[in-house]
């Protein structure tokens, strides 16, 4: 488990120094074949801005896209208690606790650490789950915010999105530089070619790597939460019910899927690629096979 996580770790780290040196090289290759080579000073500050922003207001910006409300405990104790009892448990800080107003079931952690972490429940999840499934779900969750997933997962996507910002401020300055001036036709083809690369690392690259992450952070989140409440079937049932009742949020949103424990957004067969969630079949063997360890 513990070398598990090391590893994702250590992954996480190779991947973000991938994202910030392919930044780096596009952007000065940017501002030197433009006459501009300061310009790759200003979109490197740009991206390191927009990631922390990122960073630091994650969850704000999730309870904003979500529609969740905080909750104290008299105003719901089941989920309330069930919170509380894992981080002390576990030792870790008690997180702001959520409600969304939505029949279709699911949970999501974020924050940028365990001192600044929310996990968040719809209103159908809560419906559905007896007290063990629930506290399966709650595990699963705090597992994120204890191996530091909603850290990687938020500036991943941080990433991610500040290129795709990137290519289409580019493409749209393109059609400034263009002119009788050679120079600045060759400025324009420039930002153009920057701006189409810039744009499929966004759009194809950022998701399958963003993805992969995810993935094996659910894997891990799932075995993390099984060691917490030392029931593995709690959570495979709880898995078994999202896949039977699951439906597509009222407010879903592509760009925070990753966070939940289940799609928000039923994908498509050419959007699975780049799903942040392993097949819930698969997680639901993997859980069981675990039951007989405990």
């Amino acid at each position: 488990m513990y070398s598990a996580i090391a590893a994702n770790k250590r992954n996480t780290v190779f991947i973000i120094l991938f994202f910030v040196l392919l930044i780096g090289g596009l952007a000065t290759f940017a501002g030197y074949a433009t006459g501009y080579g300061s310009s790759a000073i200003g979109i490197i500050a740009f991206v390191a801005i927009y990631a922390l922003i990122q960073y630091y207001c994650a969850g704000a910006f999730s309870v904003a896209a979500s529609g969740a409300v905080q909750i104290q405990k008299s105003d719901n104790p089941r989920l309330w208690n069930v919170v509380e009892n894992i981080a002390i448990t576990e030792g870790m800080p008690m997180p702001k606790v959520y409600i969304i107003q939505d029949e279709a079931p699911n949970a999501f952690a974020s924050g940028r650490d365990p001192q600044h972490a929310i996990v968040a429940a719809t209103t159908g999840l809560l419906a559905i789950m007896d007290d063990q499934e629930l506290e399966g779900v709650m595990a699963h969750e705090m597992s994120h915010v204890k191996n530091y997933d909603i850290r990687v997962s938020t500036i991943v996507f941080g990433l991610v999105s500040a290129i795709g910002i990137l290519a289409d401020f580019f493409i749209r300055m393109s059609f400034f530089s263009r002119g009788s001036d050679r120079d600045k036709n060759n400025a324009g083809a420039f930002l153009i070619l920057f701006g189409i690369v810039a744009w499929i690392i966004a759009a194809l690259i950022g998701p399958i790597v963003s993805a992969a992450v995810s993935r094996q952070r659910e894997y891990l989140a799932d075995a993390s939460g099984a060691e917490i409440t030392r029931f593995p079937d709690g959570l495979a049932s709880a898995l078994e019910k999202l896949k039977a009742y699951g439906r597509p949020m009222r407010r879903a949103s592509r760009s925070m899927a990753h966070m939940y424990i289940s799609d928000p957004v039923k994908p498509s067969v050419a959007e699975r690629l780049f799903s942040t969630h392993p097949p819930l079949d698969k997680r639901i063997a993997r859980l069981k096979e675990l039951g007989g360890k405990f």
